[in-house]
């Protein structure tokens, strides 16, 4: 595995990037119970309880007219930054209710080291042709990816006990750790990032409240409304082309 990934990890990207809520200790507590080893599906989950999936959808071009998406037009689409200090796109995606489904920035410089491994499990994949590099056969092919890292027993997101969809190029992880998640993307001049962290507050989430925050994480990838973010995000393409994926 190299040590240098694409991107930072998903503590900074979501809760910095994303302008989440996070705390963040000093240093990433132990990790006390492992997550199953990682599955991957390159199918949509199946559908759960709440809204029926979008029917009507609407397609955002980025400013600089470098990036399109599609999205459910009961959605909208907001700049809550304005210009960005150093340039690029800053937009969150929110539902009808104001709530953010997952934002995206480009302008971003990735490079990072994996320092250390977590129990992690892989909830949802699909690789994302069109943002492939055109002539860097021996760079991945980006994915979609609904992820976690952590601790299957907690409450709550605390590092490093966090779930998060978007898309990454680090190569599908096997065993039973893996490195931090890095949900980052090549995109001239640097990089980019479209998801966000899993948040209950945010996604509608159905079963007991109470559950630990990961078993929530697996229980929202089979919801309409994550069908919806999942559809959303693997819709990203280079501005003009008609392929969402």
């Amino acid at each position: 595995m190299e040590a240098r990934r694409p991107g930072v990890t998903i503590a900074a990207a979501i809760c910095g990037a994303l302008l989440l809520s996070c705390s963040s200790p000093a240093g990433p507590p132990p990790v006390s119970t492992a997550l199953p080893p990682a599955t991957a599906s390159g199918s949509t989950p199946p559908s759960g309880s709440g809204t029926p999936p979008a029917s009507d959808w609407k397609t955002f071009t980025t400013s600089d007219g470098g990036l399109s998406f599609d999205f459910p037009s009961r959605w909208s689409v907001r700049d809550p930054a304005g210009e960005m200090p150093l340039g690029g796109e800053f937009v969150d995606v929110v539902n009808q209710a104001g709530k953010p489904m997952a934002s995206l920035r480009t302008n971003i410089v990735t490079g990072a080291d994996c320092t250390q491994k977590y129990p992690f499990e892989v909830f949802d994949s699909e690789p994302m042709q069109a943002l492939a590099e055109p002539g860097a056969a021996d760079t991945p092919v980006p994915r979609y990816v609904f992820e976690a890292r952590g601790d299957a027993t907690a409450p709550t997101a605390a590092p490093p006990t966090i779930a998060g969809y978007g898309i990454t190029m680090v190569p599908e992880e096997t065993g039973s750790t893996a490195c931090p998640m890095f949900l980052l993307f090549l995109w001239p001049p640097s990089g980019a990032l479209f998801g966000a962290a899993y948040n209950p507050e945010n996604n509608t989430t159905p079963g007991d409240p109470s559950l630990p925050y990961l078993a929530k994480a697996k229980l929202y990838a089979a919801t309409p409304e994550y069908q919806d973010i999942r559809k959303m995000i693997t819709s990203l393409r280079p501005a003009g082309n008609e392929a969402g994926k």
